[in-house]
């Protein structure tokens, strides 16, 4: 099986374990980004697993390629070109303090990228599954543009399609998501989002939910769902459940609607330790691709997701590093996290 994501790969510098910004005058370096993310997951779980990106010819750009040759993702579509590689100073917070995000992308590379400079048909031969996020279209009209295109050659050569609609404020308004990410639906087979993506980027309310007191309504997700499949049509409509008790504690599940049978899936729950959550939708996403391609069952596959997620989150960096074999021990019971010898 073969899957190809679209979007930007960032410089992600991060001060050491819980520590503010420039509290001591260490950064550390590493690489990330949403979609980037899914492929170093799909890459650890055996899938053959491309990456479309735009990257300056200089060493930040050889270095950001590097990286993902070393987790196993095909680099050979990488447009090079630009003058910048995108940047994100990550803080992680512990406790009741939230963590922090701060940008420096404008006028990177794949922002500039020219929307005809990828082939899309012939990067989608033999492709079986094409994954993107509302992030890439978030950072102009020519990344917006190229997304159209990607869309709509995997559409014409019948690539299985996921989004994650990964409303991001910092990048954009909801009324510019709605205008871009709407008529993108309809090309779309599974979307992949949390109650505040539905609401800001398709103006679907989940009814009688509030994450942050961890009071969860089912059926209205279900509501939800449905409304999503209806009014834009995707079939499939995988929505995550995260109890934020704090920084450092959430509760994380999911539920996955199928339209197919008019079936509304829900995960098994788990109290996650947070090291890391940056990438934990990112690893919830590959992790149900992997699952469906591969011939689970929805529930199956959906529970395979969250289970990956979860581990993801208890690792420092973008990249999920767990095997097939670890997230299906999880998923068959064994959380105890006693030493595997």
């Amino acid at each position: 099986m073969r899957v190809v994501t679209f979007g930007e790969i960032m410089l992600r510098l991060s001060p050491p374990g819980f520590e503010r910004f420039f509290q001591s005058p260490v950064l550390s370096a590493t690489f990330g980004g949403g979609e980037a993310n899914v492929a170093v997951s799909l890459a650890q779980f055996g899938l053959a697993s491309d990456y479309v990106t735009a990257l300056p010819k200089h060493a930040i750009g050889d270095a950001a390629i590097r990286a993902l040759r070393a987790e196993g993702v095909g680099t050979s579509h990488i447009v090079r070109g630009g003058s910048r590689v995108g940047i994100y100073f990550a803080e992680s917070g512990a406790s009741q303090r939230a963590s922090s995000v701060i940008y420096d992308r404008a006028q990177s590379a794949v922002s500039e990228m020219a929307p005809d400079a990828v082939d899309w048909g012939g990067i989608f031969e033999g492709a079986d599954w094409f994954h993107v996020t509302g992030i890439t279209p978030a950072l102009g009209a020519k990344a917006a543009d190229a997304t159209a295109r990607a869309l709509a050659a995997a559409r014409a050569r019948r690539v299985r399609v996921s989004v994650d609609l990964n409303y991001r404020k910092k990048l954009w308004t909801e009324a510019q998501a709605r205008k871009v990410m709407g008529p993108f639906m309809r090309d779309v087979d599974l979307v992949i989002a949390n109650e505040e993506d539905l609401q800001s980027v398709l103006g679907v309310h989940v009814p009688g939910t509030d994450v942050t007191s961890g009071r969860l309504n089912v059926e209205g997700y279900r509501e939800a769902a449905e409304r999503v499949t209806r009014d834009f049509g995707p079939p499939m409509v995988a929505i995550t459940l995260r109890e934020s008790v704090s920084a450092s504690d959430n509760g994380w599940s999911a539920v996955l609607w199928d339209g197919a049978t008019g079936t509304l899936h829900r995960s098994q729950r788990y109290d996650v330790r947070i090291v890391d959550r940056i990438g934990g939708g990112d690893s919830f996403a590959a992790g149900l691709i992997y699952g469906l391609l591969t011939g689970r069952a929805p529930e199956g596959a959906l529970r395979f997701a969250v289970a990956a997620s979860a581990l993801k989150q208890t690792v420092p960096g973008d990249f999920n590093r767990m095997t097939v074999e670890e997230v299906d021990r999880l998923c068959g019971g064994d959380a105890s996290g006693r030493v595997q010898r």
